[in-house]
């Protein structure tokens, strides 16, 4: 096993991914019961802003207010990158077959919650989502807590086998482009990295393609 220290700097800000509602799931059961209130109804008896603020996706928090990403977010952030990179010749990744198996079985973090060190005030970020269905095309208001650019964070990640090594720096490159969190095709989470010693001193970071 080897592991690697990383620290992970936003060059844009990045939107929360956990639904600010706990009961999230049995709340959309019950707004699509036939005798469920309507939108507009919802609106009308709670306020705009507690429609707003319950359908809004946010980081979790540390006993002392301080947001986090959880260690599955970051796996799962391994997991798009490989997926996409995957279709790229002569990357590390284009090789890795069964690539989810691998990094559920073999690539872990080490810390199970991951505090961000935030560079400024936190915001919110709210844009129109289109969706298509059997109905056609539909456009509703996503709301989103944000962490600005400049924030950062510190892991470990824990690699199982020889080869996971240039396949994590290839997807830690790609997120320089792809980034982290919700609505990255607009560019929203995109940061660059840093390796770190045993004592947090940055060793280099933003490597090239290893070829395959």
């Amino acid at each position: 096993m080897k592991t690697m220290k990383v620290r992970i700097i936003l060059n844009e800000e990045a939107l929360g991914m956990m639904p600010s509602n706990p009961n999230i799931h049995a709340d959309y059961i019950a707004s699509n019961a036939p005798d469920a209130k309507k939108l507009e109804e919802e609106v009308e008896a709670m306020g705009v802003e507690a429609v707003v603020e319950k359908q809004m996706t946010i980081f979790p928090k540390l006993e002392d207010g301080t947001p986090y990403f959880w260690d599955y977010q970051i796996r799962g952030m391994f997991k798009d990158s490989i997926g996409m990179l995957r279709k790229v010749p002569k990357t590390a990744c284009e090789k890795l077959k069964a690539y989810k198996k691998a990094v559920d079985g073999l690539l872990f973090v080490q810390e199970r919650k991951i505090p961000i060190h935030l560079s400024g005030p936190m915001g919110d970020c709210q844009r129109p989502l289109r969706t298509s269905g059997p109905s056609g095309e539909r456009v509703a208001l996503a709301h989103s807590e944000t962490v600005p650019a400049g924030s950062y964070i510190e892991f470990t990640i824990e690699m199982w086998t020889d080869d996971l090594e240039n396949i994590v720096r290839e997807c830690l490159n790609y997120g320089t482009r792809r980034g982290l969190g919700q609505w990255r095709n607009s560019g929203k989470g995109t940061f660059y990295w840093e390796e770190l010693d045993e004592n947090g001193v940055s060793i280099g970071g933003n490597y090239k393609f290893y070829a395959a």
